[in-house]
């Protein structure tokens, strides 16, 4: 599939205007809720993006992009995902993610650094540096103070320097100068790579420098979702585009950002200076009080920021959000890699955005099904799943023909409720699991281990010759030709 990459958010939003999926408003809106509450009722239409161009008391010139790839109304609700990876805005879910779940195999491109960039057309440094003069929202009832951090990404380093991991991680306002980070260094059976580097510049009594970019080009902020262990992200978001992306050296420290980046925050983030961070709503709809929690201080030395920058911003909760449509879509991408790369018969992964990242829906191509056996398939769907990075964030698999369309949640639904035996549930215990699955007792949120299950759901008589098997009583039972004849036909009709 030809894809044609946008260099820029800038370039992105413009491009979201002549889609008519911006809406820009002049009217003056508070960061205490209020552009929160629009840009949630905005996911939940769907309607168009909300642009907020005066917010009260911050620094003027500073915009807000809620719902940056959020549904769109209209024919083509998954167009701002399409879009962020360069892909037709008519490209459909599945082959978003057929198309996305290649990113694993493409070729590294490593970047380019320049010396001039828009990212550096204003520079603040020390006492300079004011962050609750801008447009950070409190986004929440329940949330634990305001959000600097939702839709940017951190860029850090081990200290050798041999990995540098671009990833979206949350950070809370604490004052003119100080964030708190959510780190996960390592809780039970989990941890992020974010912490993985964290964790390498404790064991070498350092404080950890850090960029955090709000406001990277869409494809960037798509692969800065994308669960691959261990890579450089500015190296693969190249080999995606084909050609290497820009970047630019951070002011006071020696990590590199994109370019074109809307703003950039600098700083390091401490080892031993700790603080509460928490809560945030969270992708599976709820806030949890008990994800407040202890996280390192992330100290501010320098922003530097486009003139009149556009930055976007998330309102994680019930789907479908960004947490839905970029991660998502980025986790059932990385299972379908891994399920085809073990040779199982798939036909297309989708995680629905009704789930919340709780379901992995897997469809099976029958002509190259060559386990016999439909629960020993289904088994080892769920232990090749479960076992890479993508499967730790899924606790459960939906195993169905490929009748089914995965992005469909009325046949997901319609499916599981006719097709699945309850004796036909498979339970795997002890698998590593995200903290943040939203029914995990407290033992297991420790411990971050869980069962998990995976559903049964392939229909016995597939296995039976043609004239013995269940025909669906659904639209596509019909014969080609007579559908084409009654779609041809319907306004004669009178519909």
């Amino acid at each position: 599939m030809q894809i044609k990459p946008i260099k820029s958010f800038r370039e992105y939003v413009d491009i979201l205007k002549q889609h008519n999926d911006v809406v820009s408003i002049t009217q003056e809106v508070d960061w205490d809720l209020e552009m929160s509450a629009i840009a949630r009722r905005a996911y939940d239409l769907p309607a168009p993006a909300p642009l907020f161009k005066n917010i009260k008391g911050c620094t003027p010139g500073f915009e807000k992009l809620g719902a940056p790839v959020g549904l769109s109304p209209g024919k083509y609700p998954y167009l701002r995902v399409a879009l962020s990876l360069g892909l037709p805005i008519d490209t459909p879910p599945p082959a978003i993610v057929e198309a996305w779940s290649y990113l694993p195999d493409v070729k590294p491109i490593p970047p380019r650094a320049v010396e001039t960039a828009v990212c550096k057309e204003n520079k603040l440094f020390g006492d300079e540096i004011d962050l609750t003069k801008m447009p950070w929202p409190f986004i929440h009832v329940g949330d634990g103070g305001r959000y600097v951090n939702t839709y940017g990404m951190f860029i850090v380093a081990t200290p050798d320097g041999r990995w540098v991991n671009w990833a979206i991680s949350r950070a809370m306002l604490e004052g003119p100068r100080t964030m708190a980070g959510s780190v996960i260094g390592a809780q039970g059976n989990f941890v992020q790579d974010f912490g993985t580097i964290y964790n390498e510049w404790k064991k070498i009594g350092k404080d950890m420098p850090y960029a955090l970019v709000i406001g990277a080009d869409p494809g960037i902020m798509m692969a800065a979702g994308y669960p691959i262990p261990e890579v450089n992200e500015a190296d693969i978001i190249g080999g995606w585009y084909g050609e290497p992306i820009d970047v630019i050296k951070c002011e006071t420290n020696d990590l590199y950002v994109p370019a074109a980046s809307e703003i950039v925050i600098e700083g390091v983030a401490a080892i031993e200076d700790i603080i509460p961070e928490g809560p945030m709503g969270e992708y599976g709809g709820y806030v949890w009080a008990a994800t407040r929690k202890q996280a390192p201080r992330f100290h501010v030395n320098c922003v530097t920021h486009r003139n009149n920058p556009i930055i976007p911003f998330t309102v994680a909760g019930y789907p479908a959000e960004e947490n839905h449509t970029n991660w998502g879509i980025a986790i059932a991408a990385s299972i379908q890699n891994a399920l085809r790369k073990k040779g199982l018969p798939v036909k297309q992964c989708f995680i629905p955005m009704e789930s919340a990242v709780h379901w992995c829906v897997v469809t099976i191509d029958r002509a190259k099904q060559q386990i016999e056996d439909d629960a020993e398939l289904c088994l080892e769907i769920g232990k090749t799943a479960f076992a890479t990075k993508a499967g730790s964030y899924v606790p459960q698999i939906l195993v169905m023909d490929d009748d089914i369309d995965s992005s469909n949640i009325a046949e997901v639904v319609w499916a599981l409720a006719t097709r699945h035996h309850p004796d036909n549930r498979i339970i795997i215990p002890g698998q590593r699991v995200i903290p943040l699955v939203s029914y995990l007792k407290p033992e297991e949120k420790l411990d971050a281990a869980t069962g998990k299950v995976v559903y049964n759901c392939l229909m016995p008589s597939a296995k039976l010759p043609k004239d013995q098997q269940h025909v669906a009583a659904k639209w596509c039972g019909y014969p080609e030709e007579l559908r084409k004849h009654v779609i041809n036909n319907w306004e004669k009709y009178g519909f």
